[in-house]
């Protein structure tokens, strides 16, 4: 390589190099990693095609949380946090007529109802940014990510026998899934959540998020051969975290 080819790599090697030093600069390192759990409520629907009309099936979600703040970037506090939750997602039926009414069961006389109740071990892995104060007050913070989940169990709530329920005046016919246990363990997709936290010196670190979980895998199978061609998981979650640091 010539000199006046050296020099000009060099050159070009410093120009590039300048915005990442100068990005460097503008963060301000932290080392700060908490640890807790949190509680809340998960509000779940199945998006099946052929369609299934349904309302919320409500859950419970609880787990363990942990938080590594590794960065403050001008007003942003950048943290990357992991959480490991035992939820219940699953769906509620509405069993209606062509007129919205309820459709009611010819042998027991009542209202035709079903659920089916789907227990998860969930692993969501967010990044956390946050606006605010760090370490005494209250900071807003966005979050988005993955999120693994497999299948621990599964049961069903029905107020009829399944052979015996009312076809003639359901405005909708697909009742395949009654007789199907989940096909699918595994259930993998993406998560987000807006909330607010509230931090004491001393006591620790308050969380409220209200979180937005869309499935990517379904849980039956999906070939041109089987029934449904989509059953993927939607889920709304409320949730409540306490933090406390661990090192800071």
């Amino acid at each position: 390589m010539t000199t006046v080819r050296l020099k000009t790599t060099l050159f070009a090697f410093i120009l590039l190099a300048m915005p990442f030093r100068a990005v460097a600069q503008v963060g301000e390192y932290r080392n700060e990693f908490s640890v807790g759990g949190g509680v809340g409520v998960a509000l779940n629907s199945v998006g099946f095609t052929p369609r299934v009309p349904q309302g919320m099936h409500i859950g419970p979600t609880a787990g363990v949380t942990t938080r590594y703040v590794c960065e403050k970037y001008y007003s942003m506090i950048c943290s990357i946090v992991a959480e490991v939750n035992f939820t219940s997602l699953g769906w509620k039926e509405n069993i209606l007529d062509a007129y919205d009414q309820k459709v009611i069961n010819p042998v027991t006389g009542n209202a035709e109802e079903y659920s089916r109740t789907i227990t998860y071990l969930q692993v969501p892995i967010f990044a956390h940014l946050a606006w605010g104060k760090e370490h005494s007050g209250c900071n807003f913070f966005f979050r988005a990510g993955p999120q693994l989940g497999v299948m621990l169990g599964e049961s069903t709530s029905a107020n009829f026998n399944i052979s015996e329920a009312n076809m003639q005046d359901r405005s909708n016919s697909t009742v395949r899934q009654y007789t199907m246990d989940v096909e699918r363990k595994f259930d993998y997709g993406i998560a987000g959540g807006l909330g607010m936290e509230y931090s004491v010196p001393r006591l620790g670190h308050f969380l409220l998020e209200g979180r937005y979980y869309y499935g990517l895998g379904n849980i039956y199978n999906d070939s041109k051969r089987d029934y449904f061609g989509k059953s993927n998981n939607s889920t709304i979650m409320v949730k409540l975290t306490y933090l406390t640091d661990i090192f800071r």
